[in-house]
């Protein structure tokens, strides 16, 4: 007996010496963009020479979402009348080579067999540093309303939906991306694009929806009325009205991210759909599809037009937030929430400087943190422009 007890005894230590600790995995965060149009639809240039921009300028991973398309098969983009692009297709076909470039001309004008996405995404892709998510814009319409969005990670063409009012074509897109999600068991992810453009989706429409967890608070379209107008609210205030409503409803909170959709790369100014306007910067375990997926749907995430925040902290019931401070930059932080029994948000608390934190009491329905900037926005979408950032909201726990 006391030789099988010094037995056992050897034995726990050398299991407990040899068990492999399991490291902590350190999450990172990771810059993108998730609204990006190319020659596949509407934009004017080729894929490869957006994914380049995107990749050469810091961004982490980039969804390519073409309207109605997943850029596949066989396409020849006739390159459109004008000087700049035909220099475009020039600096392309220098870029990437004649044995890559396939093209013809005819008569004075030049078209071009695109690249598919299974072509073009292993001249980018780089494990842990750049990634490019297939994606759709899911282009639908009601009595002349434009009804857009967007569909991350897509795994099968979804395409146009019908329905009966705006909120049952937008109902039918989030459904049929449910069904592939269930179907194929491929995590994505459905956000409501640019809902003031041409004021087609109200807040009641958006109230009504279900399995919807994120919409567009900024878009940098120049034709997307992202502040409203006189008689349309912004896309803030829509966005704290939503989540008064789906709060209410016993509903998730809806999560607002910043996306470029951008379709001009040789014309710049608010006139034009730039690159470089809106981004997410999302804190993730690594860089693929399902992680940042997992992150975003826990909100661990939030929008930028420029400014970059190196912590968001929400733990118990205290929002904390610390800016990654540029030299020279000055920068405001505000709590904006709401209190039970209003219907509308209000900036619950504000502070000059680059952190603060926010505690919830059992009073306020939810809160939410914009830094906002005193440097100007290089291109903005809309002049005079300050760079900005949103995080998502949060209740009391």
């Amino acid at each position: 007996m006391k030789r099988l007890g010094i037995l056992s005894v050897f034995l726990l230590l050398l299991w407990s010496c040899g068990t492999p600790k399991i490291a902590k995995v350190e999450r990172q965060w990771y810059k993108g963009n998730l609204h990006t149009h190319s020659y596949w639809s509407d934009g004017d240039e080729f894929p490869e020479m957006i994914m380049g921009w995107y990749k050469d300028h810091g961004y982490d991973f980039i969804g390519l979402s073409d309207h109605n398309t997943l850029a596949a098969g066989e396409k020849w983009k006739l390159v459109p009348k004008g000087g700049v692009y035909k220099d475009a297709f020039y600096t392309y076909l220098k870029k990437y080579g004649e044995d890559w470039v396939e093209y013809k001309e005819d008569t004075g004008r030049v078209s071009v067999k695109l690249k598919t996405f299974q072509e073009y995404v292993p001249l980018f892709a780089e494990k842990d540093k750049f990634l490019i998510i297939q994606s759709e814009e899911i282009t639908n319409s009601f009595e002349g309303k434009p009804l857009h969005l967007n569909v991350t990670n897509v795994k099968k063409l979804i395409g146009e939906q019908e329905g009966s009012s705006v909120s049952d074509v937008l109902q039918k897109s989030i459904d049929a991306v449910t069904a592939q999600r269930r179907a194929t068991g491929q995590p994505m992810i459905i956000h409501i694009n640019h809902p003031n453009f041409y004021f087609a989706i109200t807040v009641d429409d958006m109230i009504s929806l279900n399995g919807e967890r994120f919409f567009e608070v900024f878009n940098g379209h120049p034709m997307v009325n992202n502040y409203g107008d006189s008689t349309h609210i912004g896309m803030e205030e829509m966005w704290d009205r939503i989540n008064i409503a789906y709060l209410a409803a016993g509903k998730p909170l809806m999560y607002g991210v910043a996306t470029d959709d951008s379709h001009n790369y040789h014309m710049f100014g608010d006139a034009y759909s730039n690159s470089g306007r809106g981004w997410v910067m999302v804190q993730a375990d690594s860089l693929r599809p399902a992680s940042l997926i997992e992150a975003m749907e826990a909100g661990d995430f939030y929008g930028s037009t420029g400014v970059t925040l190196s912590r968001i902290s929400r733990e118990g019931n205290k929002l904390r937030v610390e800016v990654a401070a540029e030299e020279g930059v000055a920068y405001t932080i505000q709590f904006i929430g709401v209190k039970k029994g209003e219907e509308m948000s209000s900036v619950l608390m504000e502070k000059k400087g680059i952190a603060d934190e926010f505690a919830l009491t059992e009073d306020i329905v939810f809160v939410r943190a914009k830094v906002v900037s005193d440097k100007y926005k290089e291109n903005p979408f809309k002049e005079g422009d300050f760079e900005a950032a949103w995080t998502q909201p949060m209740v009391y726990q």
